[in-house]
Parts: structure tokens; C-alpha cells; sequence
């Protein structure tokens, strides 16, 4: 019984990401952000339980990677989508009646695909990721509702605009697939010689989320990509 709890735990994570497709496609952008999140929660205790239960499979691999495409994958692209066909300043690129304009959006799950595959073989990211994680490029796109619909009275760009948007959707596309070496979040011990740029992370993210709740997971993506470039050097 116990060897399937881990896959349990990795189909709510499927689960969330289906209910938030649905959400995204009623509009219920910030609820589709919630279902994501959610996932995220799921995402995290799924490898947890297999380590803790010592139940980890192949099996079990290969369905947190589809589960993963489609929560961290699939809804950020149709949440970018939304934002995009809802923004004054959409372009016309039309093919007969289709605007075309929306649709780089899908380029988000289009590499967070490539990401996943990689990941599943690629040796060097045992104990590091190379590129962004999936579940942290999800979570950046995931705020941008909340701060588009004016839940915080900052705003440091024009996420209404559809060009910054379209700017946003490319380079974090990129960054899933990027040759960049980041730290992961996993603690052999708790020492602060061997983990004291995760403490620091850890410690500027809690004070981001103090500050600004949802707001703060941009700014604490950025963080995390500049301190493991400076970690590298």
C-alpha cells in the first residue's frame, strides 16, 4: 500500500493543474494561480513521501514529469495566453479570423516540456538544477494576476502591456533550458559552511513574503537566479 501514497500525492498535483486549466479558461486567472500553487505543495511532499517511504520508482519519475507539465507547464501558458488576449495593446496578427498574437504564450510549455525531459537524464542535476525549475518559472508567471488586477498598489512594469508580456513569456522560456547552473534547496545537514547560500535564500524569501505575500515570488525567482550566479563565481 505504502508504494503508492508518493503517486497519490503526484496525481492531486495533476489533479490541481487540471482544475486550473479549467479556471484559466473562465477567465478565474488568480484562482488558476491558486490550483498551481496547490500543485506546487503537492509537487514538493510527493518526492518527500517516496524518499521518506523509500518506495521511489521509475514509475514514480516518469508521472511527477507529466504531472509537472501540465501544473507547471500547461497553466502558466494559458495564463500568459489570458493575460495577453486581455491586453489593451494587442497586436493584430491575424490568419483569417485567428489572432495569432496570443499564441508565443505556448512557448512556456512547449520548453517547460524540453526542461522535464532533460531533467528525467541529465546526471549533473542530482544535487543542482541547469535552467529554471518548472514549479519556480510557474510560480513567477503565477503572481502576475495578482498584481495585474491591482491586489497590490505597486506595479513595477505595465503588466497590462502585451509586449512586456510577450518579453516575459520568451526569456523565462528561455531560462527553463538554459545552460545555467542553479542551487537546489535540498540540505545534506544543516551546517552553514555547506549551506549558506540556502540560508540566505531562504531568509531574504521569508522577508519578501512578509512584505508582499504573492507579490514577492518575482522578486524572489530573480534572487534566486543571482545568487546562484554568484555562487558559481
Amino acid at each position: 500500500m505504502k508504494k503508492h501514497i508518493p503517486n497519490l500525492i503526484t496525481s492531486l498535483n495533476l489533479l490541481s493543474g487540471i482544475v486550473a486549466i479549467y479556471l484559466s479558461f473562465n477567465g478565474n486567472l488568480m484562482g488558476a494561480a491558486g490550483f498551481m500553487a496547490l500543485g506546487a505543495f503537492f509537487d514538493f511532499f510527493d518526492g518527500m513521501a517516496a524518499r521518506a517511504l523509500h518506495v521511489k520508482s521509475e514509475m514514480g519519475k516518469q508521472m511527477d514529469s507529466l504531472a509537472d507539465l501540465v501544473s507547471f507547464g500547461l497553466v502558466p501558458g494559458f495564463i500568459v495566453f489570458q493575460l495577453m488576449q486581455s491586453s489593451p495593446n494587442l497586436p493584430e496578427w491575424t490568419l483569417g479570423t485567428l489572432n495569432l498574437a496570443p499564441f508565443p504564450a505556448f512557448i512556456i510549455p512547449v520548453l517547460s516540456a524540453y526542461r522535464l525531459a532533460k531533467f528525467n537524464i541529465d546526471e549533473r542535476q542530482t544535487d543542482s538544477f541547469i535552467g529554471l525549475p518548472t514549479p519556480a518559472n510557474a510560480l513567477f508567471i503565477g503572481s502576475l494576476p495578482f498584481l495585474i488586477s491591482g491586489f497590490y498598489s505597486f506595479e513595477l512594469v505595465d503588466l497590462h502591456n502585451y509586449y512586456i508580456l510577450l518579453v516575459l513569456a520568451i526569456v523565462l522560456s528561455l531560462l527553463l533550458v538554459a545552460e545555467l547552473p542553479l542551487f537546489s534547496l535540498k540540505f545534506k545537514d544543516l551546517s552553514w559552511k555547506n549551506n549558506s547560500i540556502r540560508f540566505i535564500f531562504l531568509g531574504l524569501s521569508i522577508v519578501a513574503l512578509a512584505l508582499l505575500r504573492v507579490g514577492a515570488f518575482p522578486i524572489i525567482i530573480v534572487i534566486y537566479v543571482l545568487l546562484s550566479l554568484v555562487q558559481r563565481k
